[in-house]
This record gives C-alpha cells, structure tokens and sequence, in this order.
C-alpha cells in the first residue's frame, strides 16, 4: 500500500514566500523549527513503532494482547489524526484485521483495504456525520467478546462522528454546536456538554463493544491530555450532567437551549455509563509535550536557548498572541524574563474566538487572529512569532495559522491594510494573505492542537 498525501511527513510548504520579507533570518529559524514539530505530530510513524503482530496476538505499545482461535480484531475510529494510524495498522497487521470502519474528513482520501472509510464534516456535523456515528455503532454491535477493538478516534471526531441523543434531531444538534463553538469556552466545557447529547459520546460506544477488550489509540489534542476529551465515545466519562448544565448557564446558554436538550439533560438518559467492567487500555501515540521536545533540539541545533513556555495554554486568541508576544518583547529589550537568543515554544493548548452578537465577519482563525495580535505588540521589534493548528485548517480555512514579526504592523500599514480592524470583525485572513504570511501545509493528517515558535531576537544596538 502506498502512502496517501494525507501519511507522509506534512511541513510548511509556502517557504520561499514567508520568507522573501519581514525578518528573514529569524522567520526561517521559526519556520524551521514548526516543521520538525509538525513531523514530531506524526500518528502514522508513532503508530508503527507501537504496534506489531506476534505468534499469539498482538503487541501494542509493549503489551500484548493474545488472540483465542477464533477472536477477531477490528478498528473503528473518527478524526482529523485517525487516517495515518489507520493506515499504519493496516500497514503492520494485514490481514490480522478482520473489518472496520473509519469516519474522515471532507476533503480527505485514503486507501485503506480492509477497513471501510466514511466522508464527514468539520468542525461542525452534517447527516453524513450522523451516518458514519450509526455505522460506529453497528460495528460494535456486531463484536464479540473474544473480540480486540484497537479505536483510533482522534480530535475532531466530536463533529465526524454525531448522533443525537433520543429525542433530539439532528439540526437541534448541529445548532448546540455552533452555539458551544461561537461561545468561546475551552474544549473540554464544550465536551462536557457534547458528551451529554449523545447516543455515542461520554463513553457510550464502550458500553456498546463491551465485553470485547478496547485498546485506543489516539493523538492528544487537549490541554493536560485529558482523555475523556481527547476519545470519550471509548473511554469512561469523568464528566457529570451537573457539570454540564452549570457550564450552559455559565456561558448563558441554558435558556437559548431548545426544549428537547433541556428535556433530554434533565432525565436519567442524559448521564454517561458506568465502565468500571469493561477493559479499557489507552495509549497516547503524540502529546505536546513529545512535540515540544522535537523542537528543543532543533532550537538547540540552531544555536538558540529553549524554553518550553507551556503545553496546556489556552484560551482568547488575540489574548494569547499579545501574552506570547509581550514576553518576547519584554526578552528582547529587556532581557527579562529570558534574554535575547531564546525560543520560546509550545504545543498542546488550544485557543478560540469568542463571536459576539450579530455582524460582519471576515474569514481567519484563531492562529490568525493570534498572529495579528502579536504583529500589533511587536512592532519595531526583532522578534518573529507564529502560530499554527497542527491539523493544517485554522478555523476552517486553507491556512494552517500564521507568522508574524516587528515589521509586520509597518508592512500593513504602507499597504493600506487594518491590522485592528481585522481582528474586530473577525477578518484576519484578507490582510495575512495580502501580506503573505498565512502558512500553508494542507492536511497534515494530525491534530495535536495549537504550536506556537516565538524567535528572540537581538535588539538593535
């Protein structure tokens, strides 16, 4: 089988562009060091070196797991990472596989043999998404207890995989999604909810396979790795129903909830299942911490000082991009708290956009609209920033994120181009395309959420 474009090592492919202005040394550095991380988010590669056939089952992750005459091994998954280990299993285990059934996104081809690949929708659901969930579930259905379930469920598969909790229609479901999208909490609030809507989610598919042995693995696209968020259709639920209407009413969304969730989230249905029997193993394939160490050593081979700044930063975007932006200023003139020669980095943590009322809004994503924020902080200064959803799809568009530096906000500027106004209307990808610093790397075929590469550089003397 020969790898698709979605399995092979993804990488900033606008090089030569993001390079011909601004900062260039420093831009290359940074641009240098985000593809070793990208390639450090490889699912496929880590996949490979956790998994083999052995004379009586299979060994994953060091254990193994035997095979009774008889027992069958399935996969199931759904996901923006679940393609290369999907394809990576079938690479290493042939016709040890008996069935499965994968849900991908749109947009996204695969050749996989003995595993049947569903087409569905990001990052909100479509009927398709509610086709590939009831083939999830039939799957299951259908195991039986001598059976090894190896699930690949990546993030994203909250959307790729949807099915509405009794009572509630598909359009009531897609709705809460967008409304818990648009209001700007951090995923695993936003899952709490999900989770809790769900015919699938919150550890529902588990019961379902059980007493067949799980094994899931999967790619960390959550702060602090928490697993009921990065694979909770297969995983026990450490959520309550409680926990989920106080986020609603939080964020003073209950009473725009329409009756059918508030009927559903107020009845014994709503609570997740109980998992204690069930055999449950899950394997973390590629965290952020993993890809922040790749980056070390690039930095370090580059000549620069490291400093893993964190892994579990989340929240505002524009928020975000001033606060890593500040602090390299703050390095960069004033040696403080770190000197200048220092990358600061980070993958892992997420950031959103918080839409507010009604208006025009432009296209852009979070790393985009972080980019802009930053540009607005630096200016003037030798420092190069940038920010980048590892999945390849910022928001939803074409670019993977942005770069900006200290000559950013003066580029715009001579171009006519709002930096300010871009980031109020929610528009931040016209003025990054016109200036040609979007980064572009297709999809990766991966998801271990937000990287950032922060270059200090030295002041001008």
């Amino acid at each position: 089988m020969e790898p698709t474009a979605q399995t092979q090592a993804a990488r900033v492919s606008n090089l030569d562009e993001l390079c011909s202005h601004g900062i260039t040394a420093l831009r290359q550095d940074a641009l240098a060091i985000a593809n070793v991380g990208l390639t450090a988010c490889d699912g496929a590669r880590a996949t490979s070196a956790a998994v083999a056939p052995t004379a009586d089952g299979i060994s994953i992750c060091g254990r193994e797991y035997r095979l009774e005459p008889g027992a069958r091994v399935f996969v199931l998954g759904a996901g923006k990472a679940t393609l290369p280990i999907a394809t990576s299993l079938e690479e290493t285990l042939g016709d040890r596989i008996d069935g499965g059934v994968v849900i991908l996104r749109r947009g996204e081809a695969g050749r996989l043999s003995r595993i049947e690949t569903l087409i569905a929708d990001h990052p909100l659901p479509s009927e398709a998404s509610v086709e590939g969930a009831r083939r999830l579930v039939e799957l299951a259905d259908a195991v039986g207890p001598r059976d090894l379930v190896i699930a690949c469920l990546t993030g994203g598969s909250s959307a790729l995989a949807c099915l509405p909790a009794e009572g509630v229609s598909f359009e009531e479901k897609r709705d809460l999604h967008e409304m818990l999208l648009g209001s700007g909490m951090p995923i695993a609030e936003v899952n709490s909810v999900r989770k809790h809507v769900s015919l699938i989610k919150g550890g529902r598919l588990a019961e379902r396979i059980a007493p067949a042995r799980i094994v899931n693995l999967t790619v960390s696209d959550v702060a602090g790795d928490q697993l009921d968020v990065i694979t909770d259709p297969t995983v026990p639920d450490t959520s309550t129903v409680a926990e989920a209407i106080s986020v609603l009413e939080d964020y003073e969304l209950w009473d725009r909830l329409p009756p059918s969730i508030v009927s559903h989230l107020t009845s014994p249905g709503a609570s997740s299942p109980d998992l204690a029997s069930v055999e449950v193993t899950t394997e973390l394939l590629v965290t952020g911490f993993g890809v922040c160490e790749a980056m070390v050593g690039e930095t370090r081979k580059r000549g620069y000082e490291p400093v893993i700044l964190t892994t579990t930063l989340e929240g505002e975007a524009r928020e975000m991009g001033r606060f890593i932006a500040d602090i390299a200023l703050s390095s960069s003139t004033g040696s403080y708290p770190f000197k200048p020669g220092t990358v600061l980095l980070g993958c892992g943590g997420e950031s959103s956009v918080a839409i507010a009322g009604k208006g025009e809004f432009g296209d852009g994503g979070p790393g985009q609209e972080a980019a802009i924020a930053a540009a607005l902080e630096l200016d003037g200064s030798p420092v190069v920033v940038l920010f980048m959803d590892t999945d390849g799809s910022d928001g939803g568009t074409d670019a993977a994120g942005a770069i900006a530096d200290g000559e950013s906000a003066r580029r715009a500027s001579e171009a006519g181009l709002d930096l300010r106004k871009a980031l109020m209307r929610h528009g931040a990808m016209e003025p990054l395309e016109a200036l040609g610093d979007l980064l572009l790397t297709g999809a990766t075929g991966t998801n271990v959420n937000d990287l950032f590469v922060a270059v200090v550089g030295e002041p001008a003397t």
